[in-house]
């Protein structure tokens, strides 16, 4: 591969979708940087409820601003996952940010104008020097517009429900599919409504539904896709 140009392959779609495992499989198998943009958004998130600006589901916007100076947020790459981790504040997160409580409010987080201004600044300033997949909400709109290959994810809402539930269990949390389900059809249509950077296609974007495709599938879609465009 290392003959090959290196390119920003941007990933965008709907919650749960496995946008992040498809995008860490790509990342591995070109060896791309990858950066989780979802998890910037959480962090943030994950920042505020600690802080006292989210209390009870009430989501204090003003406050938010207030703090967002005083969130510093890093990846460090942990080699026992094959992954990065993410830091905030110089404080390993990636497990509280990936809760019930901060999936219930990060849509409405990421809706704040001032949060998503400095996020995507930020991931911009990572995907500058090329050969990055990065994946979000609105990778292939907003942060990376000229991206060389945008693919836009969607999949079954129970489907997502299901694969969120496992993971969730897995962990021990003590959560219910309906709950689950109940999320996901939330934020899909929080991030489909909300007036700044509404998720959506980006018309030169290639569709993936991947309700039914095993990772090794959806793999085999993407190569042969980006051969294509790499040549």
């Amino acid at each position: 591969m290392m003959d090959k140009k290196k390119i920003v392959i941007a990933i965008d779609g709907f919650s749960s979708c496995g946008k992040s495992t498809f995008a860490k499989a790509i990342a591995s198998k070109l060896g791309y940087i990858f950066i989780d943009t979802g998890a910037m958004y959480r962090a943030v998130t994950l920042y505020a409820l600690e802080q006292g600006a989210i209390v009870d589901g009430v989501v204090d916007e003003a406050r938010i601003v207030e703090l967002l100076p005083e969130v510093e947020i890093s990846f460090r790459f942990n080699e026992a996952r094959g992954a990065s981790d993410i830091y905030v504040n110089g404080v390993y997160a990636e497990e509280r940010i990936r809760t019930i409580e901060v999936s219930n409010c990060v849509s409405r987080v990421s809706s704040i104008g001032e949060v998503r201004e400095k996020l995507v600044a930020m991931q911009q300033q990572m995907g500058r020097s090329r050969g990055v997949v990065m994946d979000g909400r609105d990778i292939g709109t907003v942060v990376f517009p000229d991206a060389e290959m945008k693919i836009f994810m969607t999949a079954d809402a129970g489907v997502r429900a299901e694969r969120r539930y496992k993971e969730l269990t897995a962990k021990g949390d003590d959560v219910t599919l309906e709950e689950i389900l109940e999320n996901v059809i939330s934020r899909d249509k929080a991030d489909m409504t909300r007036a700044i950077s509404p998720l959506r296609r980006a018309e030169d974007a290639l569709e993936l539904d991947n309700s039914y495709m095993s990772v090794e599938e959806q793999m085999a879609w993407f190569m042969e896709r980006y051969n294509e465009i790499v040549g």
